[in-house]
């Protein structure tokens, strides 16, 4: 089976799902900018998520640009990875409406941290399918970017219980990692 199903119906889930984010964004009553900064949590809060959806929208991408095939278990660990994804908008929400409170921003974390778990298994799935050899598994490797990205998201969410903005800058330590799309895949697709 193609992978082009697959991505097509990917990309609609997430354009869907940046729809719903900014519509979290409310307009202020007043007119003047002074009305604007008790917006500044939730519209920091829609950024880094913005920022995390269009990594992961990339990646994805560049993932199905070098894998041939799919089977059901791709199918399903693609699912995985559109679930985690989908609760973007909600933990979004809950951060940026209470300010960054601890609970609510370590479970982005969590979020966050089960939606990389989810992308490596789908990685791991279509590394399994064609074998290590091929385009992905050789352009992949262990993937220790993947890896350390979890480590430190498991880290930052029992952090951001006790110091939440540890938590947070290391939220975007992550995403700081992973902002250029992955020049393995690229180097070794147009080799």
């Amino acid at each position: 089976m193609s992978a082009g199903r697959l991505e097509a119906f990917s990309d609609g889930v997430i354009a869907i799902l940046i729809t719903i984010m900014v519509l979290d964004l409310r307009v202020p009553a007043a007119s003047d900018p002074a009305a604007l900064l008790p917006l500044a949590p939730v519209f920091l809060s829609y950024v880094l998520s913005f920022v995390n959806i269009g990594i992961y929208w990339t990646n994805h991408h560049h993932l199905f640009q070098a894998a041939r095939l799919v089977n059901g278990r791709v199918l399903w660990a693609n699912i995985n990875l559109l679930f985690w994804i989908s609760l973007f908008p909600f933990a979004t929400a809950w951060m940026g409406e209470n300010g960054f409170a601890p609970v609510p921003t370590a479970l982005y974390g969590a979020v966050l941290l089960l939606a990389g778990v989810a992308y490596f298994v789908l990685e791991r799935a279509l590394i399994a399918l064609e074998g290590k050899s091929a385009v992905l598994g050789s352009a992949v490797g262990s993937d220790r970017k993947g890896q350390a990205s979890i480590v430190i998201y498991a880290i930052a969410i029992p952090l951001a219980l006790v110091a939440q903005w540890l938590g947070l800058a290391l939220y975007v330590v992550v995403a700081v990692l992973w902002f250029v799309p992955d020049r393995r895949i690229e180097r070794t697709l147009t080799s």
